[in-house]
């Protein structure tokens, strides 16, 4: 049985939809929808793209044709939910019509912390990705060196050491080592986890009025 998608963040906003999601300006900062309400993080900075890369890297060479990884992916569900994973797995065929709404049997949803996404990241993604379908979820911890492991039966299996997942469809598992994953990485660029929310309201409030001054006639957010 499916589990319940979290209740999303508290919120006076007006919700938004999937379609006026893709009106938004292609202005850098990413921008998601969670039972409707906005989540906005700026742009990634130097340390979560190596980050990225790295492990873009590592399951790739495992992977092989055996299923797709890219950062970021799509995960969607009707009209009012849209999020962005920096990395995703999945299996082929790719679906026909080149959507991302037409994915199936997602294998894994990967979020590296940064000081504006902690929060959103592992207090509402974590849970919707599960509840969505996503087989497994890692939150990816620079500062802490660790990596987060949740799967619909277990929550924040804190893992430091080496890494081991194993998909039911490949015969080996994947491995890997933090230290050399966080190598020259966690000493940079502190999280400033005590203004984090701040950071994300005021992102929103702004990324909501730069939109409603651009949104087409006809076209409003919805309300509730």
């Amino acid at each position: 049985m499916a589990m319940p998608v979290p209740a999303s963040p508290p919120s006076l906003l007006p919700r938004y939809s999937v379609a006026e999601l893709d009106a938004f300006p292609d202005d850098g900062p990413r921008y998601e929808i969670l039972q409707g309400h906005l989540l906005v993080t700026p742009q990634p900075g130097v340390p979560h793209q190596v980050l990225s890369a790295r492990l873009l890297t590592a399951l790739s060479g495992y992977l092989g044709n055996s299923a797709y990884v890219v950062g970021p992916g799509e995960v969607e569900r009707g009209s009012d939910t849209h999020l962005e994973p920096d990395l995703l797995v999945f299996p082929p065929p790719l679906p026909p019509t080149g959507k991302w709404v037409d994915l199936a049997g997602h294998w894994l949803a990967v979020e590296l912390y940064s000081r504006a996404s902690r929060f959103y990241d592992h207090d509402y993604k974590r849970d919707a990705y599960l509840a969505l379908g996503v087989r497994e979820v890692w939150l990816v911890d620079r500062l802490e060196r660790a990596i987060l492991v949740s799967t619909p039966s277990e929550k924040d299996r804190r893992v430091t050491d080496r890494l081991r997942w194993q998909p039911p469809e490949m015969e080996q598992p994947f491995e890997l080592a933090l230290e050399r994953l966080f190598h020259r990485l966690s000493a940079l660029t502190p999280y400033r986890t005590g203004i984090q929310i701040a950071v994300l309201v005021t992102a929103v409030c702004v990324a909501t009025s730069s939109y409603a001054a651009t949104v087409p006639a006809g076209v409003s957010p919805s309300t509730t």
